[in-house]
């Protein structure tokens, strides 16, 4: 029986790869860093320590520190979207109607709280969500499955009472891994790219899923 929607936070309830990739710019642009977007885009989904120990130099990481850098770049893509942030479209109606069904959310993201909470508050979406779980208050980062089972864990649900909206394929699969159906959002990645991941469902946004779809999702 579904119970919990779990929703990861970029390219989930915001649409914000092309303001990261801004801020990834002004950020490497400061420490002389050149990245190309298919080096971006492999990263997408996972934790920021992670991000910065693959992206950025090994003498940068020992200076600075990883999570610093981290802080910083996060810190520049929130100062960038902070005027014109808006909600993934059909993501009010869709929280709405989950209300209304008595379904339980919560945000998994691998990204930091900072972020999470700005995006919470800027969208001003915070009543609608028990709990939530951000990159930087766990051990492991998608893609393990820990945030996932975390966010069941603090809304009180089993794994197989959850279904989880994912655009990347790090979450996809600690999303699966975690024993969750998830529904994909074509959002950071395209649909052909998605359709080579574990997702159940492929939408383009939150205007193309009802609760009664989600329910027949997770009962077959």
């Amino acid at each position: 029986m579904l119970r919990g929607i779990l929703f990861d936070m970029d390219g989930v309830l915001v649409n914000n790869l092309e303001v990261h990739r801004a801020a990834f710019a002004e950020f490497f642009r400061r420490y002389g860093v050149e990245r190309s977007f298919d080096e971006l885009s492999r990263v997408f989904g996972k934790g920021n320590d992670d991000i910065m120990g693959e992206l950025m130099p090994a003498d940068v990481v020992a200076r600075v520190g990883i999570r610093e850098l981290g802080y910083e770049k996060e810190a520049i893509y929130r100062e960038l979207y902070a005027p014109i942030i808006t909600p993934q479209p059909g993501l009010l109606e869709f929280l709405a109607e989950c209300e209304s069904e008595g379904l339980r959310c919560a945000v998994g993201s691998s990204g930091y709280r900072a972020n999470v909470d700005f995006v919470l508050d800027k969208c001003h979406i915070e009543r609608y969500f028990e709990a939530a779980v951000a990159g930087d208050e766990v051990t492991r980062c998608k893609p393990d499955p820990e945030i996932y089972l975390t966010a069941a864990s603090k809304l009180g649900l089993k794994a197989e009472e959850c279904i989880v909206f994912e655009d990347a394929e790090a979450g996809i699969e600690a999303a699966k891994r975690a024993g969750m159906r998830v529904v994909a959002l074509a959002t950071t990645f395209s649909r052909e790219f998605l359709e080579t991941t574990d997702a159940d469902l492929i939408i383009d946004d939150f205007r193309d899923i009802d609760v009664a779809t989600l329910r027949s999702l997770v009962e077959r």
